[in-house]
């Protein structure tokens, strides 16, 4: 198992490996405060441009140090970034990925875009990579986006408390989930009858 860059083409989106170019996009979906109400650090919201900028520079370096791989959400009716999400805590070995640092312009927040999102990045890590077992985490205070992932027929595991310091001083608990390769065609099915809906 050895993700990379790589471009994954839905119905309503199209995830594509993050860069520059996708700034404009990036700003516009970064500028609600509420996008980042439950991330633990990030430039919360965008002010400028120049935000978005570096918030990719950081993702790319990630990517650099083979440690991430950063996507970001293009909406092919517009074929414009609206979001991003990443590859991230990647145990090569061990078969192990987590699905995260997922964020949405909040225009297309409970629309098949996220859910398809994930199918594509969930289809990608079992059905290509490889993967035995795809994680994710969240703010346990984050009831929508936990709610969202239980939807997927993820298996919570617990939680982590005091887990990170976020960049306003409050110490986040994070809930963990993970979703088994023995598990995914009941959740891939389940996916596609929602995105078919």
């Amino acid at each position: 198992m050895n993700p990379g860059p790589v471009t994954l083409n839905g119905q309503h989106i199209r995830l594509e490996p993050l860069s520059k170019d996708h700034a404009p996009g990036l700003f516009e979906a970064g500028r609600y405060p509420q996008v980042w109400d439950f991330m633990s650090r990030g430039p919360a919201p965008f002010a400028a441009i120049a935000d978005a900028e570096r918030w990719i520079d950081d993702a790319l370096r990630h990517q650099v140090e083979n440690d991430q791989i950063p996507f970001a959400y293009v909406r092919l009716a517009s074929e414009t970034a609206i979001g991003s999400s990443r590859y991230l805590d990647i145990r090569r070995t061990d078969r192990a990925i987590e699905v995260g640092w997922t964020w949405l312009h909040p225009d297309y927040w409970r629309t098949a875009v996220n859910t398809e999102a994930k199918y594509l990045l969930l289809k990608h890590a079992f059905e290509t990579l490889g993967a035995v077992r795809v994680q994710l985490k969240t703010d346990v205070l984050n009831v929508r986006s936990r709610r969202a992932i239980e939807r997927i027929g993820c298996v919570q595991e617990g939680i982590l408390r005091s887990h990170l310091l976020r960049d306003d001083g409050r110490w986040r608990d994070s809930v963990y989930y993970s979703l088994l390769n023995s598990e995914w065609p009941a959740a891939k099915a389940w996916l596609k009858s929602f995105l078919v809906r």
